[in-house]
């Protein structure tokens, strides 16, 4: 997905859409947890994450709980966003964390995590 500064201003610019990489950077997160922590519907976040994940700021990880329901939790990818003012219009610096976007490649390319391979 490209990033074009536009672009950036729209998705980074939802106080929800912060909010939720804030809460998903400091641990994997549902979105019930995080519709509890944000007072903010799960439809609302769902939104969200659908944008995020559109733009690899989210990566998406199945857990199994106790009684051996399946269930999505959301950890963030960006590490550093800086906007720079330069020769009157705006550059835009986007560092995510490489060791997750490539997993998340890996598994939707087919590869597993143990073996490296399809």
């Amino acid at each position: 997905m490209d990033w074009e500064p536009e672009t950036v201003f729209e998705v980074i610019g939802s106080e929800e859409a912060r909010r939720i990489l804030a809460a998903a950077n400091v641990e994997p997160v549902s979105v019930q947890a995080l519709s509890d922590r944000l007072d903010a519907s799960e439809p609302t976040v769902y939104r969200n994450v659908n944008v995020l994940q559109e733009y690899d700021l989210l990566r998406e990880d199945t857990r199994v709980d106790t009684d051996g329901n399946h269930y999505k939790v959301y950890e963030t990818t960006l590490e550093r966003l800086c906007f720079e003012l330069d020769g009157g219009g705006f550059e835009v610096d986007i560092e995510l964390r490489r060791e997750l976007v490539e997993e998340r490649t890996a598994v939707r390319d087919g590869e597993t995590e143990a073996d490296g391979e399809p």
